[in-house]
């Protein structure tokens, strides 16, 4: 029986030794899991702190576009309001060279008047055998011409240009066919028509060389070369009226022209 002491302790220590082995094994491994949540802990926090960093990124990333877009609208709106700016100006100097034809055409027609009314032909004998004296014909030829001027007058310059051309044909001796034709090159002017403006009176220049008009033709002829961009041509133009008509009121009016051509 003493002999069975011994093993029976040796036994039971082994079997306590195992116990203590199973414990620390547990341990161990639940600090290796604690250890594996801190890991994935900090690449949670990391990944959480890129996530941010990218959402702030877009976000300054989108606002940027947003300012960019913003500035190309403000630059355009800026550009269409300096084109309206000068169609404007375009617009009112149009509008106050057509006002200073209507001057000059008013006083140049009460001075055709006048001139018409003190050498006025005597009625001729085809006249006197039909009892139509030839003051009725020229009474008649007035009134065509101011019908088609007065067309000019309310705007109508597609009616106007069509009867000083009727005026034209069926008048083409009068005294005032030279103002027909030249109103018919302002007509096409207003209508921005600048090439037929031109040809009507290049035509005004050839046809009637020696009427009293040429000089406004030839300024109405530089206005139109330089609305078309010839600014060379509308120079030559204006230098050539002031050598041929110097002391006219056109010659006037081209060298102002001349000083603010570029």
């Amino acid at each position: 029986m003493r002999a069975l002491i011994p093993c029976v302790l040796l036994v039971a220590a082994t079997a306590g030794c195992a116990g203590m082995m199973s414990d620390d094994e547990a341990r161990r491994k639940i600090a290796q899991q604690q250890q594996k949540i801190l890991e994935l802990q900090t690449q949670n926090h990391a990944l959480e702190a890129r996530t941010m960093k990218l959402e702030e990124t877009l976000k300054n990333q989108g606002l940027l576009e947003l300012l960019t877009q913003v500035e190309t609208l403000k630059a355009d709106v800026s550009k269409l309001r300096g084109q309206i700016e000068v169609q404007g100006n375009n617009l009112d100097s149009l509008d106050k060279r057509q006002k200073d034809f209507y001057v000059d055409l008013d006083t140049r027609l009460r001075r055709l008047e006048q001139t018409s009314q003190t050498l006025a032909p005597a009625p001729d004998a085809a006249g006197a055998a039909t009892g139509k004296p030839g003051g009725a014909d020229s009474a008649a030829e007035n009134r065509v011409y101011e019908s088609a001027y007065n067309l000019f007058k309310t705007g109508n310059y597609t009616g106007a240009v069509a009867a000083f051309q009727n005026f034209l044909k069926t008048y083409p001796s009068s005294n005032l066919a030279p103002s027909a034709q030249y109103w018919i090159g302002n007509a096409y002017f207003a209508q921005r028509d600048f090439k037929n403006a031109i040809a009507s009176q290049q035509k005004l220049l050839e046809a009637y060389p020696d009427s009293s008009k040429v000089p406004d033709a030839m300024l109405n002829i530089a206005s139109a070369q330089q609305e078309l961009g010839n600014t060379a041509a509308a120079r030559k133009m204006l230098n050539e009226l002031i050598a041929k008509y110097p002391v006219s009121d056109a010659a006037e009016k081209a060298k102002k022209r001349l000083s603010v051509i570029k």
